[in-house]
This record gives structure tokens, C-alpha cells and sequence, in this order.
């Protein structure tokens, strides 16, 4: 345990003008807010996603940073960034985990994502 307080929180998006029934194409947005609620700065290393579609495929993403960045969070700062999803079916989950540095220490711990949930809006006539 870090001893750390950061709350991440997802806010999905639907890109309909992006996406394609026909083809099999479910375009997402998601907006993520990592909020450094500790006395100490912490940078964000890492990231790890799972993807899973609505029939059960899944797959891993994992690499530096986010949205090719390695932003340095200060005491009490948000930092915010928007990305993509790019699935074959119309609904599918999303859970991970960052990794962060503690600056103060130069220890790095993980924090998770919990799942949050992709699906397109159909509107009904």
C-alpha cells in the first residue's frame, strides 16, 4: 500500500459519427481525471488496460505514460486526458491499473481502474 490518495475516474463517450454497425466498428471516448489527493507529487509511469468485448475476447494494453505523456501531478492537482476504444461489438468493459511514483520516495505503486462499462446508446422510436 502507497499510503497515497488518488482517485481515478472514467467517463465514457459513444462516437456514433466514428463507429459502423455494417462493419463491425464501436468507436469510445473516455475522458480519465487521476486526482492527487496526497502531500506529495507523484508522476504517472504506467498504464495497463483490459478490453473486453461483449462476446468475452479480451485483450491487454499496457505501455508509458498515457496519451504520450508522463505527467507530474502535484498535491491536490487533477490531471485530465481523453482517449479511444476501438471495439467489434456494441458493449464491452474496461479495468486497469496506473502506475505511479511516489516522488518524495522514488518508490513507484500501482493504482487500480475500476471496470467501466462501453456501450452504445440505441435510441429507441
Amino acid at each position: 500500500m502507497s499510503g497515497l490518495a488518488i482517485e481515478v475516474s472514467v467517463a465514457p463517450e459513444y462516437c456514433a459519427g466514428e463507429s459502423s454497425d455494417s462493419e463491425s466498428r464501436f468507436v469510445f471516448s473516455y475522458t480519465v481525471t487521476v486526482h492527487n489527493q496526497s502531500p506529495h507529487s507523484v508522476q504517472l509511469m504506467a498504464r495497463y488496460w483490459k478490453i473486453t468485448q461483449g462476446n468475452g475476447d479480451s485483450q491487454e494494453v499496457r505501455g508509458k505514460g498515457v496519451v504520450g505523456q508522463q505527467p507530474l501531478i502535484g498535491p491536490g492537482q487533477r490531471f485530465r486526458y481523453t482517449s479511444r476504444a476501438i471495439l467489434q461489438t456494441p458493449v464491452g468493459v474496461m479495468e486497469g491499473a496506473y502506475t505511479l511514483l511516489n516522488t518524495a520516495t522514488q518508490r513507484a505503486f500501482d493504482v487500480p481502474i475500476a471496470p467501466f462499462r462501453l456501450a452504445v446508446a440505441r435510441q429507441l422510436h
